[in-house]
């Protein structure tokens, strides 16, 4: 047989008790709503830059930086990490044939509605308008720094269910590797518990005692420090569920197959490693760290872009196998033979094409001498909305195209319609991205409130309109996604979901011999991540002199 046609096929399906699988839809849905509720705000933060202000139409908001605030803070953080609650420990679930431990399951689903409870409290009575960047000086309500550590506490709470089953699999199934789908899911988990450790120190420990007046003063660099710690991390722990959905499963739902299980491995691996030591290329303009150290991060920061080109490769090749396998012929005419009619699939490759253009956006960043010229500019919001706002949003939303209707046993409500979301969408962040971009090249700073700023550049103008469209747009689509899932839930036919998780395939069986072995030690790299973050950061933190200067500070 042919490379082409000789696989490793899935073992078979496994049935979550339907306890489990309640929990695990409430979490999605939760990250859903979030979406859909966020994407409000963004529309107002996209008009603004087009001088167009719908502000005062939102009953009770107050501000363009509450608005902001919610903005952030419902789609980067509830949305994606309410996701990833549901996504990857059924993920887990389902490669291992294993039941999750209930008890750790709902309480992971408690604490994250609590913890969304006092969150959104505080941003909604305007307590709390500091931004999804929340370090001091600026200074929130209590129940904002509580209400995001307990959404921390619901993601590890997640993780231990994942690694409760994991363990008890190889208790029962000693010497086998761990299938691929349920390696890429927990490893996923295990960047992001080591990446949200600094985080939960600075919220618990320095601003929830500063916020209820135990201390008076704090530091600002190191709150600042300890949340890009976390901050930049943070964006591969969004990107990493997208990613299993690349690795382990769009291949199969295009007909492909990936082509080496151990290079998938190698490559989460890498991100287990090198995401979290990357944080000072945000401060590369704070004073008070040494250029060295900046330095330092700057290089480990286009380090962890090799397992992303990786992935291009990877995953290109996967899709690849597919189109031909469907008929594809010459150089690109495999591409045309995708099942672009399929509403999962079409999102999905539409959110990689436009994370290209992100990837490359994101270098400028990364580099020390480039990023000078666009820091806090509007080139670094049009960076994200192509990255995490669409190749994570938009793979998630083409996730939910089957992962609602496996959950719910309806069937999808309308191909038509979330094949135009997810076009709509495309064309919408294309066009923002552009106008952000360009703006951001004339020096147009980005969290400005430009509707009523008092000061303005008419070469602006073009790149504000253009964002203003744009955003524009993608609300549009996310409203279509919406009904799209709501009609599913509640008037999709019944029993006609998929039965089945759509697992990848691999052209070769990972090896049971060799090096190769070593790969499935997840304990071993999670303790050479942590000697490389102590690499990275023990330096600066072991001499840095903390000085409380700050007080509390509220401008909104």
């Amino acid at each position: 047989m042919s490379a082409l046609t000789s696989t490793v096929i899935d073992p078979g399906g496994y049935e979550l008790p339907a306890s489990h699988k309640r929990a695990l839809r409430w979490m999605l849905y939760i990250g859903y709503a979030a979406l859909t509720a966020g994407v409000f705000h963004g529309l107002a933060n996209a008009l603004s830059y087009a001088q167009i202000d719908i502000i005062g139409t939102f009953p009770g908001l107050r501000s363009y930086y509450q608005g902001l605030t919610a903005h952030g803070v419902a789609n980067v953080l509830i949305f994606t990490f309410s996701f990833s609650n549901g996504f990857l420990p059924l993920m887990t679930a389902r490669a291992l044939s294993r039941p999750l431990d209930g008890r750790v399951l709902w309480a992971s689903f408690a604490t994250l509605v609590i913890g969304n409870v006092l969150t959104i409290y505080a941003v909604v009575s305007n307590r709390a308008s500091v931004l999804f960047t929340a370090y001091a000086p600026l200074q929130a309500h209590w129940t904002f720094y509580i209400g995001l550590a307990l959404v921390v506490v619901s993601t590890w709470l997640a993780l231990l269910a994942m690694l409760v089953v994991l363990r008890q699999w190889r208790r029962e199934n000693r010497g086998a590797r761990i299938p691929l789908l349920a390696f890429v899911s927990v490893a996923s988990y295990l960047m992001w518990f080591l990446a949200s450790l600094p985080i939960a120190v600075s919220f618990l420990g320095i601003l929830t005692p500063w916020t209820l007046g135990l201390t008076d003063k704090v530091d600002p660099l190191l709150t600042r420090t300890l949340f890009w710690f976390t901050g930049h991390a943070i964006v591969y722990a969004w990107l990493l569920p997208a990613y299993v959905s690349w690795y382990a499963l769009i291949p199969r739902q295009v007909g492909g197959a990936l082509i080496s299980d151990s290079y998938a491995r190698v490559t989460f691996i890498l991100f287990l490693l090198l995401s979290i030591p990357t944080g000072f290329h945000h401060q590369y303009t704070d004073p008070g760290i040494p250029t060295g150290m900046k330095v330092m991060h700057g290089v480990l920061t286009f380090g962890v872009f090799f397992p992303s080109l990786a992935t291009a490769f990877s995953v290109m090749a996967a899709l690849e196998i597919g189109g031909r396998r469907a008929g594809g012929r010459g150089l690109l005419g495999w591409i045309r033979k995708l099942p672009w009619g399929d509403p999962s699939v079409a999102a999905q490759l539409l959110a990689m094409l436009v994370f290209v253009l992100g990837g490359a956006t994101g270098l400028v960043n990364a580099s020390y001498t480039m990023n000078q010229f666009i820091h806090n500019t509007t080139w670094v919001p049009g960076h994200f909305h192509m990255t995490v706002g669409t190749a994570v949003a938009l793979t998630l939303m083409g996730v939910a195209y089957w992962l609602i209707p496996y959950l719910t046993g309806r069937a999808l409500f309308s191909r038509k319609m979330a094949l135009a979301s997810s076009w709509i969408y495309t064309i919408g962040v294309l066009i923002f991205a552009r106008g952000m971009i360009s703006a951001g090249l004339e020096g147009m700073p980005r969290r400005i409130f430009r509707a009523q700023a008092s000061y303005n550049n008419p070469s602006w103008d073009l790149g504000g309109m253009l964002t203003g469209i744009g955003g524009t747009l993608m609300f549009v689509a996310v409203m279509l996604f919406f009904l799209v899932v709501g009609l599913t839930i509640f008037a999709g036919r019944k029993g006609e979901g998929p039965a089945d998780v759509p697992v990848s395939q691999t052209l070769t069986a990972p090896s049971r011999v060799g090096w190769e072995l070593t790969l499935d030690r997840l304990g071993l790299w999670v303790i050479v991540a942590i000697a490389l973050i102590a690499v990275a950061y023990g330096p600066f933190l072991l001499t840095y002199d903390v000085v409380p200067v700050s007080g509390p500070f509220r401008a909104f």
